[in-house]
């Protein structure tokens, strides 16, 4: 059986150095037989540990009940580009990455998680953005109008993990998270 960093290797960028040298578990005791040449390669069973060479666009199927309130808010309001469009189904350039949304007749009950206080929708999707790029687009939300579900904030101030978030939510019910980290280290930094 092969150990699960190695299955798991080609959705994260590296394996971490503690892993590869711990000897704790049986997990690293796989990982650490591997001899790595200066690609970062092993040299016995051919794995590539390098970071993936270029980041490719994730792609999103979402629940809308009408397709075109759905393409007037991502166009009109997030700027998205629209792609492919069928009967029931329009794809958007979401911040470079895929969106499809299908029509379906009854959208699904959304339920919230207290987060800070507030009422976070459980489920949501969302960006991380540039610092800059997040308090741009904060600004024109708020000059265009858009009702916010959380009103823009920022999470762990002073801390290594400081981020800036916000939410809104398309005509279907979707709820739609906007992020940035001052530091973008932090981001899947579990040490803070």
């Amino acid at each position: 059986m092969q150990c699960l960093l190695v299955q798991l290797l080609p959705f994260n960028s590296q394996i971490p150095l503690a892993v590869q040298s711990s000897g704790s578990d049986d997990l690293s005791g796989c990982i650490r037989q591997c001899d790595w040449d200066e690609n970062d390669v092993c040299r016995s069973c051919g794995t590539d540990y390098s970071p993936p060479k270029k980041l490719r666009p994730f792609h999103l199927a979402f629940p809308v009940d009408d397709l075109e309130k759905a393409k007037q808010f991502y166009v009109d309001v997030l700027g998205c580009t629209t792609g492919r469009e069928k009967e029931g189904s329009c794809v958007f350039k979401f911040f470079g990455h895929q969106i499809v949304a299908h029509l379906v007749p009854q959208m699904p009950d959304m339920s919230t998680s207290p987060v800070d206080g507030k009422d976070v929708p459980a489920m949501h999707f969302g960006i991380v953005m540039e610092w800059d790029d997040w308090h741009q687009l904060k600004d024109k939300l708020k000059k265009d109008g858009v009702e916010f579900v959380i009103g823009p904030y920022t999470r762990y101030e002073d801390l290594p993990g400081s981020q800036a978030t916000m939410f809104i939510v398309d005509p279907s019910g979707n709820h739609l998270e906007f992020k940035s980290f001052k530091d973008d280290g932090a981001i899947f930094d579990s040490t803070w």
